[in-house]
């Protein structure tokens, strides 16, 4: 095996590498700190790493003092069930010079294929001369048990499949507002593209029928490699089931009784609390979200229904069966992306009349998680406010929403529609989803 990994490290070291298109994430070394990328598969997390690499590199770093590994490479296969120590040992065999002498960039990809993977990597921070990357598919990644067994050892972003500026730039298109008539009309045409494919980087220049082809392949390869195999399911189609339905009623609301009992209809025995795992594991390989009620109260919270997202809305396109998962919830499942880029503390509201507010996000300083008491952004979803009776009803639980957050501003997300409403010293902005989805990026980015 030594010599296995000896001489996959040296294939990479000869190998081109590819950098695709500069990444919002900026991933910032920490002396002693693991950098850890985590997202669901194929959103970019090995091209953010090959990107950094070539940053290295262009700085002047030796192409030998950069470790590649990828234990997706069947050839590590048997790495997953111990002995990942042994991957120091072959490139330091390689290299024996270098080892205490000189600072080596090692990159382990998808490294929650491996067991025991975080006493090594607290080992090399501790003994070695090192700079250590890291990215998995696994929100297991951020939890406080990681944080426990690397000892504080470990920094973590979040990388998910392209904002609407990354399309555009992968396009050769700069987000450099304010725009020209000319280019106001490109960033619209880019737009459609974008509310067709979704951002997943490698569908968006694919023509539909392969992309659905590749959005199906990766649904059930997370469905069967992150969640099956994983977790060890002893009954996969229940899951699959779950996962069908869920997506069919996407940015709708659910009850673990409801699901349930759909399963049940399919034939499958699953208890509520086999559902209440599916759930944690479809949100902990990063394919589907779970929002609750904003409420003080966490009981109250949880008991109330909750509502459900996917990680991109153009996978739900091609995977759903689009019967209920229309273009309006295609709009509020795009918007729930854009936002869960910038926090993870986001919430529906409804008001003490049952009024419904899609989203309420608590804003985080930056570089801090969002805490109780920062900035709330209040956000609507609505494909258009032209229809009067439509018009009436989102702004009239926006108002009330205001009034009993004491909030001054919220948005409304729509597919066209543009103009401000000012009342009672409140502003209500109407925006089109392509202008706001280039301010939010701006606000990640700022």
């Amino acid at each position: 095996m030594l010599e296995t990994i000896k001489a996959i490290i040296l294939d990479h070291q000869e190998t081109m590498l590819q950098t695709g298109v500069r990444r919002q994430l900026v991933m910032m070394p920490v002396p002693n700190k693991a950098a850890v990328c985590i997202g669901v598969r194929r959103s970019g997390k090995s091209t953010c790493l090959f990107q950094i690499m070539q940053s290295l590199l262009d700085s002047g770093v030796s192409r030998q003092n950069i470790l590649y590994l990828n234990f997706f490479d069947d050839r590590l296969h048997p790495l997953q069930h111990g002995g990942i120590g042994m991957v120091a040992d072959a490139y330091y065999s390689l290299y024996p010079g270098k080892k205490q002498q000189e600072t080596v960039y090692i990159f382990l990809d998808e490294i929650q294929m491996v067991a025991d993977w975080e006493p090594f990597a607290d080992r090399l921070l501790r003994t070695e001369k090192c700079e250590l990357y890291l990215t998995g598919s696994s929100a297991r990644m951020l939890s406080k048990e990681l944080a426990t067994q690397m000892r504080g050892r470990a920094l973590t972003w979040e990388l998910f499949p392209f904002s609407f500026k990354e399309f555009l730039e992968a396009d050769g298109i700069k987000n450099d507002t304010p725009f020209s008539t000319k280019e106001r009309l490109l960033v619209q045409n880019r737009f459609e593209a974008y509310w067709e494919a979704g951002g997943f980087p490698e569908v968006i220049s694919l023509d539909r029928r392969l992309r659905l082809k590749i959005h199906q392949e990766y649904f059930h390869t997370i469905l069967y490699r992150d969640l099956v195999e994983r977790n060890n399911i002893s009954h996969p189609q229940a899951v699959l089931d779950l996962a069908y339905w869920l997506m069919d009623n996407i940015a709708s609301l659910y009850t673990i009784n409801s699901l349930t009992g759909y399963l049940k209809s399919r034939g499958h025995k699953a208890p509520k609390s086999a559902v209440t795992e599916y759930l944690e594991w479809f949100e902990d390989a990063y394919f589907l979200f779970t929002v609750r009620l904003f409420d003080a109260s966490l009981s109250r919270s949880n008991v109330n229904p909750k509502k459900i997202y996917c990680v991109d809305h153009g996978l739900v396109r091609s995977v759903s069966s689009g019967i209920l998962a229309n273009t309006g919830h295609l709009l509020e499942n795009l918007v729930f992306t854009a936002l869960r880029r910038v926090s993870s503390a986001i919430f529906y509201y409804r008001t003490r009349s049952g009024k419904e507010v899609d989203f309420i996000v608590l804003m985080p300083a930056r570089g801090r998680s969002a805490e109780p008491g920062q900035a709330r952004l209040l956000v609507q979803v609505c494909e258009t406010m032209a229809d009067l009776a439509t018009r009436k009803r989102e702004l009239a639980a926006l108002h009330e929403a205001m009034t009993e957050l004491e909030s001054t501003h919220a948005t409304v997300v729509t597919r066209h529609d543009d103009e401000i409403i000012e009342n009672d010293n409140r502003r209500i902005t109407v925006v089109p989803a392509w202008k706001w989805l280039l301010e939010i990026d701006a606000a990640l980015s700022s």
